[in-house]
């Protein structure tokens, strides 16, 4: 009797266990209002919505945030748009990843790169935050920069002294068509990163 009862509590654990890492934190950088929608800055939550659409999700306002819940292949997926605003992600980030017992390595953080040309993706295990202040906050709150970030290329194609005006500017029209392709890689690397391991996602779509 009691060693069933051991294997039985041993087997529950071991579900528990299982449960808590498939299930993943995808945190999509952006600051909220209609003037912000098409900004460079969005990427992170432009990529969110072009998978949440692609798989008729609906996000709903939650506390911190907007929230939406995609199940694929054993895996959960909660997708995050912090409400915020950029400079206070962490606050955020921290709530949901301790409410839904999310591992610090099952959560990925999507925000736009200066340093890297137009759509040049970059998947990185850890990192510093580059001068990003969705980044910077995050690192703070968690108080660890050992998470997953892919950062989005936007270039930096602005002159001395306008680096807000283009972050916060609308893409360009070369850029927005070019835009659905590099949306449609962003949504299988967030599939990839849940099902085949940051590995295989690094060697996979780094580059492309």
């Amino acid at each position: 009797m009691i060693k069933w009862i051991t294997k039985l509590f041993s087997s529950t654990q071991k579900e528990e266990n299982t449960d808590y890492m498939k299930k993943y934190l995808i945190v999509g950088l952006g600051n909220i209002g209609a003037e912000y929608v098409n900004t460079r800055h969005n990427i992170g939550f432009k990529v969110l919505d072009f998978l949440a659409k692609k798989e008729s999700l609906s996000f709903e306002t939650v506390k911190l945030g907007a929230l939406a819940e995609y199940k694929f292949k054993g895996r959960t997926f909660f997708l995050l748009k912090p409400n915020t605003y950029m400079n206070l992600s962490g606050k955020a980030v921290k709530y949901w990843m301790d409410k839904e017992n999310i591992p610090l390595e099952n959560i990925l953080v999507i925000t736009d790169d200066l340093n890297l040309s137009f759509g040049t993706i970059r998947i990185k295990p850890k990192g510093s935050d580059g001068g990003h202040n969705g980044l910077k906050n995050i690192n703070l709150v968690l108080n660890t920069q050992n998470y997953t970030r892919f950062r989005f290329g936007i270039s930096d194609q602005f002159k001395k002294g306008q680096q807000v005006d283009y972050v916060l500017g609308d893409w360009d029209e070369e850029e927005k068509a070019k835009l659905p392709e590099r949306l449609e890689i962003s949504s299988e690397i967030i599939k990839n990163f849940g099902t085949a391991g940051l590995e295989n996602t690094m060697t996979t779509f780094n580059g492309k």
